[in-house]
C-alpha cells in the first residue's frame, strides 16, 4: 500500500485531464496560430479552458493569461507590474513567508533600486493589518501576499488586506499567490479586490508546466517573455495546448462537489492532527485545524531529523515532505518556520503532510501507526 501525502508538492491528474490531453496530442495537435482547420481546432481548446477557469472565479475570460506555472505567474505579476507602472513608485510590500518565486524576485528588484518591505508574521503565519497599513505609502506600486502558505497552511485574510491597501493607496496593485488556495477555497477576485492572481495546474490534479495569471481588466502589466505576440502579446510562444486543455478540465473538476470535498479534507486533517498530538514529542505548527487550509498539516518531531524520518516513512511506502518541495530536493532551514518563531531545535525536525480528495482515513491511520512505531526507535539512535 502506497500512501502519498505530498499533494502540496504535486498531485496525480484527474482521469478527465489525461483524456483531454491525449486528444490534443494524438488528434487535435495543430498549432493554434495556424490559419487552417487543425489550428482552429487547437485554438478552441484554449477558448474552452478559459471559459472553464473564468467560471470558477466569476471573471471575464479575457482576464486569464496562461503561463508555465506558479513561478512564471508570480514573476510576470511582479516584474510586469513594476515595469508597466513606473510612475506609481518604486516601493513593494510582501510577507516574510512567501514562496521563493516571490521572495527571490523581490530580492532581485532590491538590487535594481527598488525598496521592499517584508512584513513579519505571528506564530500562526499571519501578517498584521496594522503593519501593512503602516508600510503603505505614496510610492507603493505593488503588494504581493500569498493566500495560503505552502508549508504550514496559513490562510491570510485577503479581503481585509485588499481593503487596507485600497484605503491607504487606491493606486497600489494587489497580487495574490493563490497556488495553494485555488481549488481549496471558492475565490472571487473581483469581489475581494484582487488585481492579479497566480495559479498552478499541477496542484489541482492538472498537468505540470501550466498555470495562469488572472489580470483584472484595466490593470497595466508588461510581458516578461517576447516573441510571436501570442496571447495578445502578453506571453509569447506557441501555447501549450495539451497543458491548457488539461488545466481547464482540472479547474472544472476540482470545483465539482466542492463543499463536500472540502469538508472531507478537513476531516482528514483533523484526524491527522489529533493523532499526531497523541504522540510523544510532537508539535503541530501553524493555525488551528479550521483556521487554516484543509489540506496541509505541519508537524515537528523532537529528537528526529526531518530527512531521517522522511526516508523511514518512505521505506514503509509513505511519501511526505520535509517542508516545501518547491525550491529543490536539498532545502535549507525553512524561512517560514523561522518567521513563525519555531523552536530552533525543531527547525530541522519538521515534516509536511498534505492531502487530496483521494486521501483516505485508512491512509491517515496507517501513517499515524507508522509514526508511533518509528519515533521511539529513531530517537533511541539520535538522542544524545
Amino acid at each position: 500500500m502506497e500512501i502519498y501525502f505530498d499533494n502540496s508538492a504535486t498531485t496525480p491528474v484527474f482521469p478527465c485531464v489525461r483524456e483531454v490531453m491525449m486528444r490534443t496530442m494524438e488528434d487535435d495537435f495543430g498549432n493554434p496560430s495556424s490559419m487552417h482547420r487543425k489550428g482552429m481546432d487547437a485554438e478552441n481548446y484554449i477558448r474552452t479552458a478559459k471559459t472553464q477557469i473564468a467560471k470558477t472565479l466569476k471573471v471575464d475570460e479575457k482576464e486569464i493569461l496562461f503561463t508555465s506555472g506558479g513561478t512564471e505567474s508570480n514573476n510576470t505579476a511582479i516584474l510586469g507590474t513594476v515595469s508597466a507602472n513606473p510612475r506609481l513608485g518604486k516601493h513593494l510590500i510582501t510577507s516574510a513567508i512567501e514562496h521563493p518565486s516571490v521572495a527571490n524576485t523581490m530580492h532581485w528588484l532590491e538590487g535594481q533600486g527598488y525598496r521592499v518591505t517584508y512584513l513579519p508574521v505571528d506564530h500562526e503565519g499571519r501578517i498584521s493589518l496594522e503593519d501593512l497599513a503602516a508600510a503603505i505609502d505614496d510610492e507603493t506600486v505593488l503588494v504581493s501576499i500569498m493566500m495560503v502558505n505552502n508549508e504550514i497552511g496559513t490562510r491570510e485574510p485577503i479581503e481585509e488586506i485588499s481593503r487596507v491597501i485600497k484605503e491607504k493607496n487606491p493606486n497600489t496593485i494587489f497580487h495574490v499567490d493563490a497556488v495553494q488556495a485555488y481549488g481549496k477555497y471558492v475565490i472571487r477576485p473581483k469581489k475581494w479586490g484582487i488585481d492579479l492572481m497566480s495559479v498552478s495546474g499541477h496542484k489541482i490534479h492538472g498537468p505540470k508546466g501550466i498555470g495562469f495569471l488572472y489580470i483584472r481588466d484595466k490593470v497595466k502589466i508588461n510581458p516578461i517573455i517576447f516573441g510571436g505576440e501570442q496571447q495578445k502579446g502578453l506571453r509569447s510562444g506557441t501555447e501549450n495546448v495539451p497543458g491548457i486543455a488539461g488545466l481547464g478540465a482540472a479547474a472544472e473538476e476540482i470545483y465539482r462537489e466542492h463543499e463536500s470535498r472540502t469538508a472531507y479534507l478537513y476531516g482528514c486533517k483533523s484526524r491527522m492532527t489529533e493523532g499526531l498530538l497523541q504522540l510523544e514529542g510532537v508539535t503541530v505548527n501553524g493555525p488551528a485545524v479550521d483556521d487554516g487550509a484543509p489540506h496541509v498539516v505541519s508537524a515537528s518531531f523532537a529528537g528526529v531529523r526531518s530527512e531521517v524520518l522522511l526516508h523511514a516513512l518512505e521505506d514503509k511506502g509513505i511519501y511526505v515532505s520535509a517542508g516545501s518541495a518547491c525550491a529543490s530536493n536539498h532545502p535549507g532551514l525553512s524561512s517560514t518556520l523561522v518567521a513563525i518563531g519555531l523552536d530552533p531545535k525543531l527547525l530541522d525536525c519538521t515534516l509536511r503532510f498534505s492531502f487530496s480528495i483521494f486521501t483516505t482515513e485508512e491512509e491517515v491511520d496507517e501513517t499515524l501507526k507508522a509514526l508511533k512505531e518509528l519515533l521511539p526507535f529513531l530517537r533511541k539512535y539520535t538522542r544524545k
